[in-house]
């Protein structure tokens, strides 16, 4: 792997600004120092692991447990789940949450952006996928490490008839404590409590974590706050082509079951989630393509 990283960052490398590196479970990760912001994205899954605005601290939560194995999904950052949310309806063998997560992806390109740096890598249907999922597609991922943080998923349906997907950008918010944090913009909005046999309900002011808590907000595209006044900080998330907010964070209880996870960690971590679950799937005509965007602020 060593030589291919060699050879990866000889193609990609941008002097000073962005190389390619061993990362933990010696993955190849594209690591990122220019002016705006620093960050990381493994090709592990294409999965971003940190950013860091200039002069502020990591926005991302990263799991210290975990479990750097082929197969394994990294636990924090922002992982893919696509092409289903959750478990895959009728097939209790398929992985959760997609197959893309755990796949390495194909590094097509790194650019300089003025003071930002683009990313961009893609992976596609073939045998390993079809026996999940029988669909023809290409997936692209644009990535841009800026003083805002740019998520660009890509899907294009490379087949002869239209094809219908879940998505999410199941990214993970370090808070100092995830009890105090506070989501704002989700007033009146309806959602699934998937800790509540899956009823639906109707948000009643700002989100608030006092459990487990685990929910689809539905037939929303509002731009949300996250206000973390232990870390003195709030952190805007918007986002486009979404039609449903996930909003998670495991609890006591449940993250005592995950080892890659760790006691305590819930605390460190709230995740907000743009994607398109449950009745709000996407249909992709055949050649056409479909964008799912998100972007973090932090002030």
């Amino acid at each position: 792997m060593a030589t291919t990283i060699a050879e990866l960052d000889h193609r990609f490398r941008i002097p000073g600004i962005a190389q390619l590196v061993a990362g933990n479970g010696n993955w190849p990760k594209v690591q990122v120092t220019a002016p705006a912001a620093s960050g990381e994205i493994y090709l592990h899954g294409a999965h971003v692991t940190s950013w860091k605005p200039a002069g502020a601290d990591e926005v991302l939560y990263l799991s210290p447990h975990t479990i750097w194995q082929e197969g394994k999904a990294i636990r924090g950052g922002v992982p893919i789940c696509y092409p289903w949310f959750g478990d895959k309806a009728g097939d209790p063998h398929a992985p959760a949450h997609g197959f893309v997560r755990a796949r390495t992806w194909q590094l097509d390109a790194v650019d300089r952006m003025g003071d930002a740096v683009s990313v961009t890598l893609s992976t596609q249907s073939d045998d390993s996928t079809r026996q999940w999922w029988p669909a023809d597609f290409r997936l692209v991922y644009r990535v841009v490490f800026g003083a805002d943080l740019i998520l660009e998923l890509t899907t294009i349906n490379a087949g002869s008839s239209p094809l219908r997907l879940e998505e999410a950008l199941h990214t993970y918010y370090a808070v100092g404590d995830a009890t105090s944090a506070r989501i704002t913009g989700l007033d009146g909005v309806r959602y699934i409590d998937k800790t509540d046999a899956f009823r639906e309900k109707l948000q009643d002011g700002d989100v608030a974590i006092t459990a487990e808590t685990d929910r689809v907000y539905l037939n929303t595209d509002n731009d949300l706050l996250l206000s973390d006044p232990v870390l003195h900080r709030r952190i805007l998330v918007a986002k486009q082509n979404s039609r449903t907010t996930v909003v998670w964070n495991p609890w006591s209880e449940k993250s005592q079951t995950m080892k890659d996870l760790g006691e305590g960690e819930w605390k460190r971590m709230l995740c907000i989630e743009a994607s398109n679950a449950g009745d709000f799937t996407v249909e992709v005509a055949p050649g056409e393509k479909h964008t799912l965007r998100a972007e973090t602020r932090v002030s």
